[in-house]
């Protein structure tokens, strides 16, 4: 796929590899003669060579043994040795049984890496070698070429390497009967957009998403919730460990007071309904920045409706001093914009109120835009 997109791909696979699949198909597939070890071809110095020339390594499938050896910093063969002289961005593909993957060992190994700036991807979860199925699939070659592009469309920018980001993204429901719910228009693809930039400059990222009907991103691990009291309990199991947490989902103020158990029906007689009662919920961004840690950078959204730039910073300002989070992404929703477009037009605040970035485009430049202010104010 890579090749069919114009890159330039050489493969170095490891002695096992080439049990599954032959030098010659490699060598028919890339264009370029494979090998395996530092001492082939001693005068051209291949593990230095590859290091320096590539763009970006992507490791796949990456077995426990390799993610062992590259946190080891073992050079044992040619694949080792070229990853120890990279000085591009380097991206692993884990894939092996649940079992292996959750071991201890193995997710130290994940975690080592991460800290040195690698991008691990999360498997993909589903059917394994035999009967068995969890995560420890191999994701789907188009993702790990999407991957690729992302990271090669940043350039070099790697400065969320080794940090961990929790991004929440889509709309919550609050249920008034089985099938009636309280929501918001919230299509979840600019919290898509930040979980797909942050993992492309680097970051361990995980996503609680709220009824978002995307893809999931490969290398991403994703938490489905679906009210405010689902999104506010994951965001607290998972914002402790990171270093920037974004709140882009909208997340609804009010729930209903009573839930029925059966559905609500027109009564016989044509009275009106009676009124639903609500009552607020949780305020999750101030929960958050109430419980932030020293060094951890929270940003906010603020989905307002407004008559003129100026009223707009004037609402979105005094969410700010109410919330008193490092960031606040202020979008003017009125007359349907925003939500479900695959653009947005953007304000980005700092603590103090002043403009830091004015964003228009892409959901995925405002993506950038976010990060770029996040990156700054990072330890």
């Amino acid at each position: 796929m890579l090749r069919e997109e114009g890159h330039d791909v050489r493969v170095v696979p490891t002695d096992s590899a080439l049990r599954f699949v032959g030098a010659p198909t490699w060598e028919a597939l890339s264009g370029h003669p494979v090998s395996t070890q530092v001492w082939d071809d001693v005068p051209y110095v291949q593990h230095v060579q590859l290091g320096r020339w590539a763009d970006i390594v992507i490791v796949a499938p990456a077995t426990a043994n390799t993610l062992a050896r590259a946190a080891s910093g073992i050079a044992d063969d040619l694949l080792t040795t070229s990853l120890l002289t990279a000085t591009c961005p380097v991206v692993m593909a884990p894939a092996m049984h649940t079992e292996m993957w959750l071991h201890p060992a193995t997710q130290a190994n994940v975690a080592t890496l991460r800290s040195r700036g690698v991008t691990v991807l999360d498997p993909a979860v589903g059917r394994l070698t035999g009967a068995d199925s969890g995560p420890g699939r191999l994701p789907e070659p188009a993702d790990l070429a999407r991957v690729v592009d992302e990271i090669l469309a940043g350039g070099a920018t790697q400065d969320l390497a080794g940090r961990r980001v929790v991004v929440s993204a889509g709309g919550t429901r609050e249920p008034l009967d089985p099938v009636r719910f309280l929501g918001n228009r919230s299509s979840g693809r600019q919290g898509w957009a930040l979980a797909r930039r942050a993992r492309a400059r680097g970051a361990d990222v995980v996503l609680v998403a709220a009824h978002v009907d995307l893809p999931e991103l490969p290398g991403v691990r994703t938490v489905h919730v679906g009210t405010a009291a689902q999104l506010h309990e994951a965001m607290l199991h998972e914002a402790p460990a990171a270093e920037a947490v974004v709140m882009a989902a909208a997340v609804a103020d009010f729930r209903p007071a009573s839930y029925s158990d059966d559905k609500i029906k027109k009564a016989d007689d044509g009275s009106e309904p009676p009124a639903v009662a609500l009552v607020r919920n949780v305020d999750v961004l101030a929960d958050l920045v109430s419980r932030r840690r020293p060094g951890q950078v929270v940003v906010g959204f603020a989905a307002e409706t407004s008559s003129s730039a100026d009223e707009l910073l004037a609402l979105g300002r005094a969410k700010l001093a109410r919330k008193g989070c490092d960031l606040l992404v202020v979008n003017d929703v009125s007359e349907g914009r925003v939500f479900g477009a695959t653009t947005n037009d953007a304000v980005i605040l700092g603590a103090d109120g002043t403009i830091v970035a004015d964003a228009h485009g892409s959901k995925e430049s405002l993506a950038d835009a976010i990060w770029d202010a996040v990156a700054k104010r990072l330890p």
